[in-house]
């Protein structure tokens, strides 16, 4: 149902945890495939990845331009983009499948896209802040960055013109084209072991 694409360099550890929060849904079906566009990492990314059964394509370094690349090779209706310095909390797929669920009783279509919320593994003051920072961000300005992922069907991301090859937040980019009206916040938790500007 879902195909998660992953830009990657030199992640080997932060890649590790973000792909054993996505072993259940692979498990019950949720998770069809896990495409990881790897931009020439010196590492064990690409062991870690071919270890975990992932689909690796290689990538320019430009990540507006790898993620687009992953998109291409998707098979499945529905797109995923993570980062690899995050891990979806437990429990995750429920919702996801969930909103898919309801999208197609309603009769809506695939025309949406969802985030989730952005949760700072650190400690303190600093880590909250951050947390706040980036709720009120994708919220206001409908802008979730690359912490806190982004699920749109195949279709939308397509219809948007999907990411592109450009400086900056390509992410907040693509929100931008797919629009306020179409983007939902899921309650569940996108955990972080950075802190997000």
């Amino acid at each position: 149902m879902i195909s998660v694409i992953l830009s990657t360099h030199n992640d080997e550890m932060a890649l590790a945890h973000a792909l054993a929060a996505l072993v259940p849904a692979a498990a019950d079906g949720m998770v069809r495939e896990v495409i990881v566009v790897d931009a020439r990492s010196t590492d064990d990314t690409l062991a870690v990845a071919d270890a975990a059964g992932c689909k690796i394509l290689p990538g320019t370094g430009d990540r507006g331009a790898d993620l687009a690349a992953g998109a291409a090779k998707a098979r499945s209706d529905w797109l995923l983009f993570l980062s690899p310095d995050v891990m979806l909390e437990p429990g995750w797929q429920r919702e996801a499948r969930d909103f898919i669920d309801r999208l197609a009783i309603s009769g809506a279509g695939a025309n949406r896209a969802a985030s989730f919320r952005h949760a700072n593994a650190g400690f303190g003051w600093r880590a909250r802040l951050s947390e706040i920072r980036a709720s009120v961000r994708s919220r206001l300005f409908a802008s979730p960055s690359r912490m806190e992922g982004l699920l749109v069907s195949a279709s939308l991301y397509r219809t948007v013109g999907g990411h592109r090859a450009r400086p900056g937040n390509v992410d907040g980019d693509l929100a931008r084209r797919i629009g306020r009206a179409r983007l939902s916040f899921l309650r569940s938790r996108a955990v972080s072991r950075a802190a997000v500007a």
